[in-house]
């Protein structure tokens, strides 16, 4: 099978699926001519398609998203690209009280087929403006799917189901995954929302690890099987909003402990709802309360010696679990 890089296989999926439906439109800052997306992801798409189907805004992330969700009602199937999650914010109302209300507040005769990709995450001293990860302030948010991919295979297949569905989805990439690279099969495919995957087997304990956290957990995992003959099965979601509980839980069956990793901040994060569900469904199978390691309750620090003290490491995560199971 061919190996892809992750921003490869976003263009590939947002190519297939113009080249298949008119309606689906690349809307957001320089995302044709220019930069062709802050990270390049959209390159090339402005020359195929042109100005009906890439079209270039003024940086104004509210206008963005109103205009990606008024074309949604009227039969478009628009993705929006938000340059960095960060700028999300401005765009906060369209989001929470428009997008993820519309089908609620119409009756069902409004659908927002609205697809919102924003890169996130640390990396690049990049600082506070340019490094946050905000999906637990979206978690809360009825109304919206929250994808959040891995790898390359994950990302082609999530965009082309969240491009194609008739409700609004927050698409976070993390920037640091952009440049990684995985299999992606040449043949139409497409990824589930609410299906996550077993990426590593381990039979000690279960790490639900979010995003780029996948990556790092399987790092950590290797680690510690080879000095501690410690396995732990590592679970990505996939989309934190469904969630896959059931594959959650059928592994800490297996392992009785759970540890859940995201970059976001501890407080409040997506590792607390995770965790809380875990505790309500699956409390008897446990050995031990779920622990949770985040991003310290910091802004992110422009300096990467300090941005490393902020954020989940390989060897903070080693630590931990060896802290929290005695090894």
């Amino acid at each position: 099978m061919r190996t892809m890089m992750y921003s490869d296989a976003l263009r590939e999926a947002m190519r297939e699926e113009m080249r298949k439906d008119a309606r689906v439109i690349l809307i957001g800052e320089d995302v044709g001519q220019g930069y062709a997306g802050a990270f390049g992801v959209s390159k090339g798409l402005f020359e195929e398609f042109g100005a009906k189907q890439i079209l270039d805004t003024p940086i104004c992330e509210s206008t963005i998203i109103g205009c990606a969700l008024g074309a949604a009602m009227v039969g478009m199937k628009p993705i929006a690209e938000i340059m960095f999650e960060d700028f999300i914010a401005m765009g906060f109302d369209q989001i929470v009280n428009q997008a993820a209300k519309l089908k609620f507040m119409s009756g069902e005769q409004y659908h927002a087929n609205l697809v919102i990709r924003t890169p996130g995450g640390s990396g690049g001293g990049t600082g506070p403006h340019h490094s946050q990860c905000w999906e637990a302030l979206f978690m809360h948010i009825p109304g919206l799917i929250i994808a959040m991919p891995s790898n390359a295979y994950d990302a082609k297949g999530l965009l082309k189901t969240a491009i194609n569905t008739s409700e609004p989805v927050i698409f976070f990439e993390h920037k640091r995954l952009y440049k990684t690279k995985g299999e992606v099969p040449e043949e139409e495919y497409t990824v589930p929302f609410g299906k996550g995957r077993i990426a590593r087997e381990g039979k000690d304990l279960t790490v639900i690890a979010i995003s780029y956290m996948v990556n790092v957990a399987e790092e950590a995992a290797e680690e510690l099987k080879k000095q501690h003959q410690f396995e732990l099965e590592i679970i990505d979601p996939r989309t934190i909003v469904p969630l896959d509980l059931a594959l959650i839980g059928e592994s800490i069956k297996k392992t009785n402990k759970a540890v859940v990793i995201e970059e976001g901040v501890l407080r409040g994060g997506v590792g607390s709802e995770i965790a809380a569900q875990i505790h309500e469904h699956f409390f008897d199978e446990l050995d031990f309360p779920v622990t949770r390691i985040a991003s310290r309750n910091l802004p992110i620090p422009m300096t990467p010696l300090m941005e490393k003290s902020v954020i989940p490491t390989k060897e903070r995560i080693i630590q931990d679990i060896r802290t929290l199971v005695g090894l």
